[in-house]
């Protein structure tokens, strides 16, 4: 007897309020990864998921709290103008200086990921893009922008507006001096997209801090992108830490 195969699929939605409520998981879930994995570092550091009614409004986590402890019920809703309509906490600035603009510039987008994060802020600093050197980060090949500049912290909408056009249509931007920040059409893939951007920072300070690394070939690396590039990729390669999350600490959804 045939066994029907099970394959993970982004969910479908009946309503407005079960697709809020899948985000605000995930936008939570996102966040206390961010925590275990090292990539917050104090208060800077910031994922936000547009809602799907209020489309110029974002979800995003609360100014001052740790990534660690974050519960759907801790998760504000910010409008255009930065008000804080739902939440009991205040919001980032610069989340809002570059969360909103990008929301703005990009409605393909759902979700944004930006942090502090070690090995990206190491390769900001050189003001260099990754090198397809490893499969993983073929990913990001001709993929990814350079934010080229770095003039303080991001707090004016002038500033998130130019984060915002070096991002362009890619899926990631290295903000030189300061780290990554990535998107996706879920927050499964921009929280992932993340992941394995900081990964292959790091892939790529180790590799050629060691020696003289070979590249792979610019057809080899486009067809590999092809394969491991897209946001349903993003997506299923988060299922695994999702479900880490969820069934270790059940008050996330609180």
């Amino acid at each position: 007897m045939s066994q029907q195969l099970i394959m993970p699929m982004p969910p479908m939605f009946d309503t407005l309020e079960e697709e809020r409520a899948h985000r605000k998981e995930r936008l939570a879930a996102a966040l206390r990864v961010f925590g275990r994995f090292g990539f917050e570092e104090g208060t800077a550091g910031h994922i936000t998921a547009r809602d799907p009614e209020l489309t110029d409004h974002f979800w995003v986590n609360p100014f001052g709290m740790t990534f660690k402890h974050i519960r759907v019920s801790d998760l504000l809703l910010v409008d255009s103008n930065g008000k804080v309509v739902e939440g009991r906490y205040h919001v980032n600035k610069a989340a809002f200086a570059i969360h909103s603009q990008i929301h703005e510039a990009r409605p393909d987008v759902v979700a944004a990921a930006h942090s502090h994060s070690t090995y990206g802020r190491a390769l900001s600093a050189l003001g260099e893009p990754l090198e397809p050197i490893t499969q993983d980060v073929c990913a990001f090949y001709e993929d990814h922008g350079l934010f080229d500049d770095y003039t303080g912290p991001v707090t004016a909408l002038e500033e998130g507006r130019r984060v915002a056009a070096a991002l362009a249509q890619y899926k990631a931007v290295i903000l030189r001096n300061h780290g990554l920040l990535t998107v996706g059409d879920t927050v499964d893939a921009a929280a992932w997209w993340f992941i394995t951007m900081e990964r292959s920072c790091q892939v790529q300070l180790l590799a050629k801090a060691a020696g003289k690394v070979v590249p792979i070939s610019h057809e080899h690396a486009l067809h590999t992108r092809g394969e491991l590039g897209d946001d349903l990729i993003g997506w299923l390669n988060f299922q695994p830490i999702f479900d880490q999350i969820r069934r270790a600490e059940p008050d996330l959804a609180e």
